[in-house]
């Protein structure tokens, strides 16, 4: 062969995320980087199936999205048909509030030390360039046996504590429309206080902290890569409530730049149309949301626990905001672009977390007061709450029967993908370009870079449309020399 051709190295598929996803690093005679993608290879359609359901099924259906984060959908869709049946956050019976932020902070709690402990701490405790079989929580067990069982028990803590409000660990139930099935009685609160059967919620403080300082000592010991790996500017986007402060479940939407510029100053969620669109790319389901004000180029964001302390002025729980004014300082108190920080960024909201589930769970009127409230029904209902992985969007509306009639959802997942895109495209430039040979260290670093943004692709793979499998033949030239199509 007289011309020299492309290469194409495919890394399929992407382990230790939730979902299926494939990477595509397309090289040119010389080794060099040409093009890297991420792409999302699944299928599933929600969008689309809801339509023609009561809008009460919503909260119901839709965390079949996920069994990682279905209380995220959950919520998200139970605040949206809140509205539908006339209800607003803030009229919502107090105690449903309760039970609800309550649900959210176990959610939050349990998902973040299932991504730290079961899939990022192999990269952290093992490095990129280990074997396959290396990289696993077994592994981790061996090599570091507290931190291990640990992970573990702070995992099982958020998901008894989702079990004994939703009734099951995984697609329970708690809201409908107004408001919650039930509140949380003495005795099942005092099952996350005591510490007779499970490790208590103060433990649970205690180790969050534990776990915040093995990454601030782990950054020490692992300087510049820490800081440098994967790193690049970006806007940063997430919801903070009054004055600023760190929100997970209601709030407004806040944008700021990688400089720290305000870009989107405090806006209610209900207009997210007005600040927010969605392109699309023929290679992925997955679509790229964009603020309309900075356009395609320049307008993506990230999400997720790193954006969300980048956002807020404040953590309102005292042992958090300890540690969120510290590990601002670690960049000067300007927005941190650094991707291996959100393991850092993920640890303070557990912390975070733990402190307002004690703070709920002490509350001795979670059995009290009513738990549903209606009002005069309307048409729209949206929904936005802080998911583990970042904003989650839910926007319905419904027909004067009740009837779904459109659905849109914008998850985490969708909101980082140009991010996760540019980490890979850092990763390939910076390590692989130029390399003779690919080794099998090498496309694990990019994997840890996707790995920093937990992507739930199961979550963000609801787009409309066909499935075809297609492909296509380039030369060097990037001229088609042959394509097919299946599907």
């Amino acid at each position: 062969m007289t011309k020299a051709m492309n290469r194409k190295i495919a890394i399929d598929p992407v382990t230790r995320v939730e979902g299926h996803g494939k990477v595509t690093l397309h090289l040119d005679e010389h080794n060099r980087v040409k093009e890297a993608r991420f792409h999302i290879v699944e299928f599933r359609g929600f969008e689309s199936f809801v339509k023609g359901h009561p809008y009460w099924e919503a909260p119901l259906l839709v965390q079949r999205l996920c069994g990682i984060c279905p209380v995220s959908h959950h919520l998200a869709a139970g605040k949206a048909v809140d509205q539908i049946v006339g209800v607003d956050p803030e009229n919502l019976p107090p105690t449903a509030t309760k039970i609800r932020r309550l649900l959210h902070y176990a959610q939050v709690f349990q998902s973040h030390a299932t991504h730290f402990f079961y899939l990022a701490s192999p990269d952290l405790l093992f490095g990129v360039d280990a074997p396959a079989e290396k990289r696993n929580i077994m592994e981790v067990a061996v090599a570091n046996r507290e931190l291990a069982l640990k992970g573990i028990q702070m995992r099982k803590f958020g998901q008894e504590l989702i079990q004994a409000i939703a009734g099951k660990k995984v697609h329970g139930v708690s809201v409908t429309p107004g408001g919650v099935h039930k509140g949380l009685s003495k005795e099942e609160r005092y099952f996350f206080l005591d510490g007779k059967t499970i490790p208590s919620v103060y433990t649970m403080i205690e180790w969050s902290l534990e776990m915040v300082q093995f990454l601030k000592d782990y950054r020490r010991e692992h300087l510049p890569w820490m800081d440098e790996f994967a790193s690049f500017p970006s806007n940063h986007l997430g919801l903070v409530s009054e004055g600023g402060a760190h929100e997970l479940y209601d709030g407004k939407l806040r944008v700021v730049g990688a400089e720290g510029t305000r870009v989107i100053n405090d806006q209610a969620d209900s207009t997210y149309q007005n600040i927010l669109s969605e392109a699309t790319e023929p290679w992925t389901y997955l679509k790229f949301p964009y603020l309309k004000s900075l356009g395609r180029e320049k307008g993506w964001s990230r999400v997720g626990p790193l954006a969300r302390l980048n956002v807020c002025d404040f953590i309102p729980t005292p042992l958090a905001e300890k540690e969120r004014q510290l590990f601002k300082a670690l960049t000067s108190d300007k927005p941190n672009n650094h991707s291996m920080h959100t393991h850092i960024a993920r640890m303070i909201e557990v912390l975070h977390c733990a402190e307002l589930m004690k703070e709920v769970l002490e509350d001795e009127t979670l059995d009290q007061g009513e738990l549903v409230r209606q009002g005069e029904m309307r048409n729209v209902g949206i929904g936005v709450i802080e998911a583990p992985r970042g904003t989650l969007i839910h926007h319905y509306e419904v027909d004067d029967n009740g009837m779904i009639t459109r659905c849109n959802l914008i998850v985490s997942t969708t909101h980082n993908n140009e991010a996760m895109n540019r980490a890979v495209r850092w990763v390939a430039e910076k390590v692989l370009d130029g390399k003779p040979e690919i080794t099998e260290g090498l496309l694990n670093q990019v994997e840890t870079a996707i790995r920093t943004f937990d992507p739930c692709l199961s979550c963000a793979t609801h787009a409309l449309g066909q499935m075809p499998l297609k492909v296509s033949l380039f030369d060097s030239e990037e001229r088609l020399l042959h394509e097919k199509t299946r599907g």
